[in-house]
């Protein structure tokens, strides 16, 4: 099964735990990493700007890449959050296994 590692750049930590929280308790994702301080470049409205932002990356199945994008734009603050999709080529013994099960809609986690 294809594996995607899902990221996206918020303004702070706070929105970052809120999306990884939302995508978690959906059992949409396995886990998510939060890396604060990233300075990210970029073109916006004809202008070239940056800003201090966090990186949130999430490992899921590909199936489920739809619904992830869904609950970031639910609850992310920026009009239009830049979320990428990362196929994963390969990962440690055990470590598909570990998000497939994660990610199964029959499970709970709080």
């Amino acid at each position: 099964m294809q594996l995607y590692e899902v990221e996206v750049t918020c303004p702070d930590k706070d929105s970052a735990r809120e999306i990884a929280h939302a995508c978690l308790r959906a059992r949409l994702i396995a886990c998510a990493n939060l890396l604060p301080k990233v300075e990210s470049f970029f073109c916006w409205q004809g202008q070239i700007d940056s800003e201090s932002e966090v990186l949130l990356r999430m490992k899921t199945p590909a199936e489920h890449f739809d619904a992830v994008c869904k609950k970031i734009r639910a609850s992310h603050p920026f009009q239009l959050p830049a979320i990428i999709a990362l196929p994963v080529q390969a990962m440690g013994p055990g470590v598909e296994d570990w998000v497939l099960s994660e990610t199964q809609a029959a499970k709970i986690c709080d």
